[in-house]
């Protein structure tokens, strides 16, 4: 499902969608926009080092409010991944919707990685997850495109990352007292 298709399920109404690279001060970021009655969704792109204090401060504040507290899962958040990590941002004017975060792979054959993959709490219910994910993918097929994509999801969204594509590979085990199952996504060049 490409970001049209998602936004528009969401949305329930027509809309226009733009994208492109922005230039000058914000050079590198990746620009998506759906328009339609309810909101104009605005993705983002950017290494840790280009994420503004109060925007780093929201991303963040946003994953362990649900992956911490709400889930009762007392664990390192801050794992050390995300400086190497791309933060992929689902916003709406200065609000943050959602994120994700992407991990390059270590070498050319090994996989990317998508994780922490979060919607807020308020805007659930509205279809921006297929947003996120549609919109991680298609950034690693577009910066790793010789890669395989990863992920570890919690197991009872096992259906949902596989309509994206994604396949099991693991058995269900344990992380943090939650179940996961380990999925991968071939990319359209490799061989399956």
């Amino acid at each position: 499902m490409d970001v049209r298709a998602a936004v528009a399920v969401q949305a329930g109404k027509p809309l226009e969608v733009t994208t492109g690279q922005l230039e000058g001060p914000r050079a590198g970021e990746v620009l998506v926009e759906a328009t339609g009655a309810a909101a104009t969704y605005r993705v983002d792109l950017r290494s840790l080092d280009e994420l503004p204090a109060r925007e780093l401060y929201d991303l963040l504040k946003m994953r362990v409010d649900v992956f911490v507290v709400e889930q009762n899962c007392p664990y390192p958040e801050l794992d050390g991944k995300d400086i190497d990590a791309l933060h992929l941002r689902l916003l709406e004017g200065a609000e943050l919707l959602g994120a994700a975060r992407i991990l390059k792979p270590n070498e050319p054959q090994d996989p990317s990685k998508i994780g922490r993959v979060v919607v807020s709490p308020d805007h659930r219910g509205k279809r921006l997850g297929d947003v996120l994910m549609s919109e991680a993918t298609a950034a690693c097929e577009r910066l790793y495109p010789e890669s395989p994509i990863a992920l570890s999801a919690q197991a009872h969204l096992r259906r949902f990352y596989q309509s994206f594509g994604f396949i099991a590979v693991s058995q269900e085990y344990l992380e943090d007292g939650i179940p996961h199952i380990d999925m991968v996504r071939q990319q359209a060049t490799q061989p399956a």
